[in-house]
């Protein structure tokens, strides 16, 4: 007898070519081979390797009631935030048995609900949404899915989903009196688009810090694009208008820091010497870039790994109110400070 279709055959195959049971040959692939005789066993040996029958795991999974898949939707898989938090996932993911699906919606809502209704389609046991660069609205839309949803950087829990993600505030606290210490005057506070919400929560925080104390001021620029030209512009207009003040840039990622290095660089200031510059993010760049540029390093690896656990427990059935766990950065000190 030929399998017709070699690495396809069914479990119905199986038997008819050992001319056993089905029942007999979901003992053996089950593990119950010890309620198997010994010629039945081998009957049943031969037939898999002559078929070159592979067990469909899915399949297995769904009448089980769990697929053992992970979605994971990203806003931009280039980001080497999203980057590091993958990686945790991946490093859980396989730990615990589970496969993982990558979606990167490049920030376009019309990729995010057709992966939505591809990772559906798979009946995953549950998603993770890596929502850097989501608006709301699209967060919002996350709601129609049934399966569990862990957010991943964002603050709010009132749609009812897990979040994991740096605590900003005291992310933001510990570069004001990184500064402060170090006698720092005027602050530029540089970032993309507020209306992501870790954002917001850094330029709050540091709003917060020079209200509480009169040593030290900031000023805050938002740009969408992050454009070079437009900062060269706000970086000389900044330096004019705070003249005697020992001044510094905080950026509010890693994007809004290469812009503002490559600003500073094309403006010949040197940082340290002329100009402070810390940033929340450590891209492996930071460390070169003129003897090195000071940053809050967020646990990325961990926020990933963090985030699949709790996904898991919800697979699991954990009923308990949402959570926002919040992780601690490190300050990394280096010469731009």
């Amino acid at each position: 007898m030929q399998n017709k279709s070699k690495g396809f055959a069914t479990i119905s195959d199986v038997a008819k070519y050992a001319k056993v049971g089905k029942t007999s040959v979901s003992r053996y692939l089950n593990g119950e081979q010890d309620k198997l005789s010994d010629p039945l066993r081998e009957k049943i040996f031969q037939a898999i390797e002559h078929l070159h029958f592979r067990p469909n795991h899915s399949a297995r999974m769904l009448k089980a009631g769990h697929s053992k898949l992970i979605g994971l939707l990203l806003a931009d898989v280039t980001n080497p935030y999203s980057i590091d938090v993958l990686q945790g996932i991946e490093h859980v993911c396989r730990r615990e048995g589970y496969m993982l699906m990558v979606c990167n919606t490049d920030n376009q809502k019309e990729l995010q609900d057709s992966y939505l209704t591809l990772l559906e389609a798979h009946r995953v046991d549950g998603i993770i949404v890596n929502t850097a660069g989501m608006a709301q609205k699209q967060i919002t839309n996350l709601k129609r899915i049934s399966c569990p949803l862990v957010l991943v950087d964002r603050i709010d829990t009132s749609l009812g989903f897990d979040t994991v993600g740096l605590d900003n505030e005291a992310a933001v606290k510990e570069v004001c009196t990184h500064l402060q210490t170090k006698a720092y005057q005027s602050i530029l506070v540089v970032t993309e688009s507020i209306a992501i919400d870790p954002r917001q929560a850094r330029v709050d925080a540091i709003k917060a810090f020079t209200r509480e104390n009169n040593d030290i001021s900031c000023e805050i620029i938002e740009i969408e694009k992050m454009s070079v030209d437009l900062l060269i512009k706000v970086i000389q207009d900044f330096i004019v208008s705070h003249p005697n003040r020992k001044k510094a840039i905080f950026t509010t990622n890693g994007v809004a820091m290469m812009s503002t290095a490559k600003a500073l660089k094309q403006l010949d200031i040197h940082i340290g010497s002329q100009i402070g510059l810390i940033s929340i993010d450590d891209p492996e760049w930071a460390q070169l870039f003129e003897g090195g540029i000071t940053v809050m390093r967020q646990p990325t690896r961990v926020i990933g790994q963090t985030a699949c656990e709790r996904l898991l427990a919800r697979v699991q059935d954990n009923n308990e109110p949402a959570q926002h766990i919040k992780l601690k950065a490190e300050l990394v000190i280096r010469q731009s400070t």
